[in-house]
């Protein structure tokens, strides 16, 4: 309780002291919720076997459904989804955090360890300009603090992100599969703390396992963790550990980052710390991705699973 005492007691700064949100002046805001105003989505061309549906008015907030399913399948699927929509994210404003009660990440270094302090590398003007956008974004939200006096500072890499195949439509208005350009993705280069670090051989589960239960289910619906790693909160004493430099100045997290050679045993075991009592009856996890089965629509709908469905989505988006 001492530690979450500690974790509430900490004050954002304010952003007259955030070298990044300087160069913006007084237009700088506030992410807002999507719920309570929905953000403006390029939503991408689907395969014909999934259609969007929307939980809101003027086809917004968009969600991904099978486009085969019956009117009255819909309905009931669309009504669960508008009651919890609270705990869907469609921006990084609707992370709410877990609970510090629940699960926390320590960064523990092996003994005699003696901190580094990486330089900043040098960025283009594009890529700099990636990192400024992604840095008030993650200020917007309180992810990350400005911070002057860390004994830890680990460099910054701006990388493709990996996209991956999608499908779009060509000029004959016929979907086709095809690799999009590349966005970016800002990474910190924690090998250097990484490799102090005293390593979490938390397990991971067997795929086959997983899929060997799936087996004979005629349903399944898919959640996919939206920037789960965000959703953790660091432990007071180790945020500094998290410090990265970039030409906008130095800047720790409060919440778990990318690149942390612990990070996916912390959150598996957070995980299935919260759905221990689910995994392996009706869902399975495996990190951030949930796939919740069952024999027939009517079961996947019926009360008892919908109260457990319930309890899943207050328990993902419970408050830290």
């Amino acid at each position: 309780m001492e530690m979450v005492a500690a974790l509430e007691a900490l004050k954002p700064y304010p952003s007259t002291f955030s070298p990044l949100i300087e160069p913006l002046g007084p237009s700088a805001t506030h992410l807002t919720p999507s719920v309570v105003k929905p953000p403006k989505l390029e939503l991408k061309p689907l395969p014909s076997h999934l259609k969007y549906a929307y939980l809101a008015e003027f086809e917004t907030l968009p969600v991904i459904i099978a486009s085969d399913l019956t009117p009255l399948e819909e309905e009931k699927l669309i009504r669960v989804l508008k009651e919890f929509k609270s705990a869907i994210g469609w921006s990084i404003a609707d992370i709410k955090g877990i609970s510090p009660t629940m699960c926390m990440h320590r960064i523990l270094l092996e003994e005699g360890t003696k901190p580094t302090r990486e330089p900043q590398r040098r960025l283009n003007p594009h890529m700099k300009e990636v990192v400024r956008a992604e840095g008030l974004k993650l200020l917007d939200v309180d992810i990350i603090y400005p911070i002057s006096d860390s004994k830890w500072v680990s460099a910054i890499h701006v990388v493709p992100k990996r996209i991956g195949i999608t499908v779009v439509k060509n000029e004959h208005k016929v979907l086709v599969q095809m690799r999009p350009a590349a966005s970016w993705r800002v990474c910190t280069d924690y090998r250097k703390l990484n490799s102090y670090t005293r390593k979490d051989y938390f397990p991971m589960p067997f795929i086959d396992q997983m899929l060997e239960r799936f087996a004979g289910h005629a349903y399944y619906w898919f959640l996919d963790g939206y920037s789960g790693y965000n959703q953790i909160v660091i432990a007071p004493e180790d945020q500094e550990k998290t410090t990265f430099t970039c030409p906008f100045g130095t800047f720790a997290y409060r919440r778990m980052p990318f690149g942390l050679c612990n990070a996916p045993a912390t959150f598996q075991r957070c995980m299935l710390a919260i759905f221990s009592d689910m995994i392996e009856r009706f869902i399975e996890v495996f990190m951030d991705d949930f796939s919740v089965f069952g024999s027939s629509f009517d079961i996947c709908s019926s009360i008892a699973l919908t109260k457990s469905f319930e309890d899943v989505f207050r328990r993902v988006s419970s408050k830290a």
